[in-house]
């Protein structure tokens, strides 16, 4: 006898933003769809995306146009009823722009950071081939304080499966 698949949760009464925030390879698109399939009606706003539609321009340019895109994306989803999952690298300065640009909505924003350890986040973990810009990278995001805001919750997910991650967050949206 097999295992049964797990129904999806369907949360139509939650009404949020979850900033999945993290450095590159941390696991934060990972447990954004694990989060997706339990919770059902949440859009999942990949920056990277948005990222790609200027992939010309440099990094520290474009970050803020991204950013000012992904605000958008979400104000949208919000006035139809839609929840969000976000899953992106915050900085403080991000954090700030953020708040403000969304504090009118009536929606529960929460913060989760992924924070595994350096070492743990420079290897291959999954399927996933790090280049070396993507290892540099994420060096220095743990040099700027990615893995370690003053705002949300950290989560040291070093030892965990993205699975067990997702739970944990899941514990936490349901207090």
């Amino acid at each position: 006898m097999g295992e049964q698949a797990k129904p999806k949760i369907i949360c139509y009464n939650i009404r949020m933003i979850i900033f999945i925030n993290g450095s590159i390879n941390s696991g934060k698109t990972t447990v954004s769809k694990i989060l997706m399939e339990k919770l059902g009606n949440f859009a999942l706003i990949e920056i990277d995306s948005l990222c790609e539609m200027i992939s010309w321009m440099p990094i520290d340019k474009a970050v803020p146009i991204n950013w000012e895109n992904a605000v958008s994306v979400i104000k949208n989803f919000s006035k139809h009823g839609i929840s969000s999952i976000i899953p992106y690298p915050i900085s403080q300065k991000n954090y700030d722009y953020v708040m403000a640009e969304l504090k009118d909505l009536n929606e529960n924003i929460m913060v989760f950071t992924l924070a595994p350890k350096l070492e743990s986040a420079l290897e291959n973990r999954g399927t996933r081939e790090l280049s070396d810009w993507e290892k540099e990278r994420i060096k220095y995001h743990y040099e700027i304080g990615i893995p370690n805001p003053t705002f949300g919750e950290i989560i040291d997910n070093t030892d965990l499966t993205p699975e067990q991650t997702a739970e944990y967050i899941m514990e936490k949206i349901n207090k």
